[in-house]
């Protein structure tokens, strides 16, 4: 599992550590759960705000990379 955050300063973000302070969702480790969460709108309930497209098209990368590891 990877937890995706948004930090107090509104920043959402990947973290692998879990230990960021904020509100976060968990999700699998793998590009098809992350789909999968924002096209249900599960990753926008999770942390309680809209997630731009950029935001979203960033957090995808940085999955790909933690998939490839």
């Amino acid at each position: 599992m990877v937890r995706i955050v948004k930090t107090a300063e509104n920043e959402i973000c990947l973290d692998e550590t879990g230990k960021k302070n904020g509100r976060g969702a968990y999700i699998c480790k793998n590009k098809e759960c992350f789909r999968r969460a924002v096209q249900s709108k599960g990753l926008e309930r999770s942390l309680k705000t809209q997630v731009p497209q950029e935001v979203i098209d960033q957090l995808e990368e940085e999955m790909s990379a933690v998939e490839a590891r």
